[in-house]
């Protein structure tokens, strides 16, 4: 594989603003499990397919592309949102903490300026400007980061992990 893959969806934008909408809608409700706290705003907001039926339209098109990408059946999707506001920025981090064998994000809503993945491959810094609809998938090991949102909006976009059914 490449240091990174980037796909469009197939995603129409009605579902696209129904995944956005649900969110809005479910981020606050009592029982929403948050984690990595940093700036003052959760990183990690995990809802799922209880909170957003549509969720699972999406999870399904991300698992077939990594599953083609890994050459691999039976992968499941460990997957949380990220809600990133004005001036905020995402630090340095990779996601190979358990079993993951690929780990990608998927872009929901792209305001103009709001921020590129950044990745690195040895000393390569490799700088990737996201849309609106684009999954970017990668090795769980690469380095990435997320640069600042110099936009008024906030981005939001979902993580997300492929291992193998244990």
């Amino acid at each position: 594989m490449l240091i990174y893959q980037k796909i469009t969806s197939k995603i129409s934008n009605k579902l696209n603003s129904a995944i956005k909408t649900g969110f809005h809608q479910h981020q606050n409700d009592l029982g929403v499990r948050k984690t990595h706290l940093f700036e003052d705003r959760y990183e990690n907001i995990y809802l799922n397919e209880k909170h957003i039926s549509e969720l699972s339209t999406l999870i399904n098109e991300a698992t077939q592309h990594a599953q083609k990408i890994l050459k691999v059946d039976g992968l499941r999707a460990g997957y949380w949102f990220n809600y990133m506001p004005p001036e905020s920025t995402t630090t340095l981090h990779t996601h190979d903490d358990d079993d993951e064998l690929l780990s990608a994000v998927y872009y929901v809503d792209v305001p103009e300026d709001s921020g590129n993945l950044i990745i690195y491959q040895d000393s390569k810094k490799i700088e990737i400007k996201p849309e609106t609809g684009d999954f970017i998938f990668f090795k769980p090991d690469v380095r990435h980061e997320v640069s600042r949102n110099n936009s008024h909006e906030h981005r939001l976009s979902i993580g997300i992990n492929f291992g193998v059914h244990k």
